[in-house]
């Protein structure tokens, strides 16, 4: 499913405008991620995990794409295999297949690639992000693709802070530069000040990062 539109020109009041014409289909759209968190294997769990290494560095479409090409061999294929199926279809194929590879041997070593269970064991929702974006076993995901991640699995309160968002919030004056933060502690600052402006313009953390996100794309995508 996807709603597209004409990317808008952001302010506060242009912001809340469109908010009233996409509230539904963001809800739906955040539906859809809580269905998944409750009806998910873990083979779909490690697929929407490996959709946000294709997505780093490169787009939503781009990873939905790859995706599509390498399900059939994503838990038992080689790495010839997966490079193989996204040839040409991804810009670093060659680097993200070695990233999934490696993640997937991790994860089969770790929890037997069994990641709901290994979600469930993690306390909080900072140990939870700190697991899959500050851990060598798993390869190309940092703070942003973590919280992409458990997004679309149905957790709440995680920014994506992509190039969109940074955008959008630098043209809000939220923050004064739209530069990608490089750290946690910076990552987690950022997330915060998209947290206060949410409280303020009285809009859904959640919905709102989707929001910024489809007025600077035109959809709705994952």
């Amino acid at each position: 499913m996807t709603n597209k539109a004409q990317p808008i020109t952001i302010s506060i009041d242009s912001l809340k405008a469109s908010y009233l014409v996409k509230q539904s289909a963001i809800k739906a759209r955040l539906a859809e991620f809580q269905a998944i968190y409750h009806k998910a294997t873990d083979a779909k769990l490690f697929e929407e995990l490996v959709f946000c290494i294709f997505t780093a560095g490169a787009s939503a479409k781009m990873g939905l794409n790859c995706i599509q090409k390498v399900s059939s061999v994503l838990i038992n294929g080689s790495e010839t295999d997966i490079l193989n199926s996204i040839t040409g279809a991804h810009r670093y194929a060659r680097e993200r297949s070695r990233y999934i590879i490696h993640t997937r041997n991790y994860l089969k070593e770790h929890c037997n690639l069994e990641i709901r269970a290994k979600l469930l064991s993690l306390k909080d929702k900072e140990e939870r992000r700190d697991f899959f974006a500050a851990n060598p076993g798993i390869k190309g995901i940092g703070y942003k693709e973590a919280s992409h991640f458990l997004r679309n699995i149905g957790y709440i309160g995680y920014a994506i802070l992509d190039k969109h968002i940074l955008r959008s919030l630098h043209e809000l004056s939220i923050i004064d530069d739209p530069k990608p933060p490089t750290t946690k502690k910076k990552y987690i600052a950022l997330e915060e000040k998209l947290r206060n402006f949410a409280e303020e313009i009285e809009i859904n953390f959640d919905e709102l990062d989707l929001l910024l996100w489809s007025n600077k794309t035109g959809e709705i995508l994952k």
